[in-house]
């Protein structure tokens, strides 16, 4: 079957809390129609920043009639190992007596006029990659061998791509004469007092209890320098404040939502129940 992608109708304006120019950098490139790279660690607001920009671009009061009309013009694609480049432009299917095409995410995107996300891109399968080439630069075309056409892009169409640099090794990393083809805008957590704002909006807890997780976070991405690679996502310290707004109490909280979520090193988790014991003496 072909990959079915995340279709966002965007129907609500997305949270997202900008924490650098990175939104007047990612209008400037819709100016443009300039494919776009995002770079950062798990859980620190790409996608929903995709999808805020979504919201802007096409539901906002100064988006064309066409944009608007679009019920999906945001398409995510999950990327992974088996990602091949038939599941992002389509493929024939047998439906009873006939013989039908359907498309790709990626078809979809280019002659509906959407923004294709392709999330963790670095996960698909090399054609994959090689596929949107085409897609980005003055071409602005997808061939489908398939179907025997190519494909000029809607106006409207633009591709953007995501990867976590910090899972990057030898077999695992975006090719240069992929990764040249993008501009790049690069995302990182967030400093304590805008993750406290974040938290407490998406969890709907106390600010307090919203100060006390950005700290851990801080302190828990501070043990980098004693090998614990990856630190904590905003999006865990999310979950751990959602649990205390259901009344699950701060410690077991940050247990089950950072604690035993971030690593099976049974060291790792001792360091990181350490620091929560510091931050919540008391459950309250």
């Amino acid at each position: 079957m072909s990959e079915q992608p995340t279709g966002y109708a965007l129907d609500d304006e997305p949270y997202y809390r900008a924490v650098g120019d990175e939104v007047e950098i990612f209008m400037a490139a819709w100016a443009s129609r300039l494919p776009v790279l995002l770079k950062g660690p798990t859980g620190c607001g790409k996608t929903r920043f995709v999808e805020y920009m979504a919201y802007r671009l096409f539901r906002s009061d100064s988006a064309t009639e066409h944009r608007r009309s679009l019920p999906n013009p945001l398409l995510t694609v999950a990327c992974h190992e088996d990602l091949s480049a038939t599941d992002l432009v389509g493929r024939f299917l047998i439906k009873g007596d006939e013989t039908v095409w359907q498309d790709g995410p990626l078809t979809q995107s280019v002659k509906e006029g959407a923004i294709c996300y392709l999330d963790e891109i670095v996960e698909a399968r090399k054609d994959s990659t090689v596929l949107i080439h085409a897609l980005t630069d003055h071409r602005r075309i997808l061939p489908v061998e398939k179907q025997g056409v190519i494909l000029d892009a809607h106006p409207d169409f633009l591709l953007v791509i995501s990867y976590n640099p910090g899972y990057q090794n030898v077999l695992k990393d975006l090719k240069t004469s992929t990764r040249q083809r993008f501009i790049a805008i690069d995302f990182d957590y967030p400093d304590e007092q805008t993750e406290a704002e974040i938290i407490a909006h998406e969890s709907g807890i106390m600010q307090q209890n919203a100060a006390d997780l950005a700290m851990l976070g801080a302190r828990v991405r501070n043990l980098k320098q004693h090998g614990f690679d990856e630190g904590v996502s905003t999006r865990l310290l999310i979950y751990a404040g959602q649990l205390m707004a259901s009344g699950v109490t701060p410690i077991r909280a940050c247990e089950v939502a950072i604690c035993r979520a971030v690593s099976d090193e049974v060291d790792v988790q001792q360091a990181i129940g350490e620091l929560v014991s510091t931050i919540f003496p008391v459950d309250r």
